[in-house]
């Protein structure tokens, strides 16, 4: 059987793109147009890998996925986006399982979805620069120095701090 997969995007044209790819790949494909129909769809399909765009009008890519993940922790999230910027980080923090490019060769996006689906993580070659070089800089690197560590880690507790 093939993975059910949810393409959310807000552009019509980029779900239909998406859409006839996955379809000649024999993925069983459901879409949605914006992140409150992502998490409708999400609930009642139970997709095995969510393709989420970010940037969309309403409830945006993060914060669905971030209501998605509470509801079904295991449930597989890849973003799939324009934004090679620090959104990646906040992706990350709400659950995503990977972030690619929508400029990515067909081959690419069909290997993050495949992986995705496995249970493994995976970042297009460009982000996953951007994480290597984000964790492998002290913070006084990065020009955070000055940041109370509780801003840079919202997740960590005054302890852990």
């Amino acid at each position: 059987m093939s993975a059910r997969v949810l393409v959310v995007d807000d552009i019509e044209q980029n779900r239909k793109l998406l859409t006839d790819k996955l379809k000649n790949e024999y993925f069983h494909v459901i879409t949605a147009v914006d992140g409150e129909d992502a998490i409708e769809r999400a609930l009642a399909e139970e997709p095995d890998v969510i393709l989420m765009d970010i940037n969309m009008p309403g409830i945006g890519g993060i914060e669905a996925t971030r209501r998605i993940r509470d509801a079904y922790p295991d449930m597989r999230v890849l973003m799939v986006t324009m934004l090679e910027d620090d959104s990646v980080f906040a992706a990350m923090r709400a659950g995503a399982r990977g972030y690619v490019l929508k400029g990515a060769e067909p081959a690419e996006v069909l290997r993050a979805i495949r992986a995705v689906a496995d249970g493994d993580a995976i970042f297009s070659p460009g982000i996953a620069e951007r994480l290597i070089h984000y964790f492998s800089h002290p913070p006084a690197a990065r020009g955070l120095a000055g940041t109370p560590a509780d801003r840079r880690f919202p997740e960590l507790s005054e302890r852990e701090v």
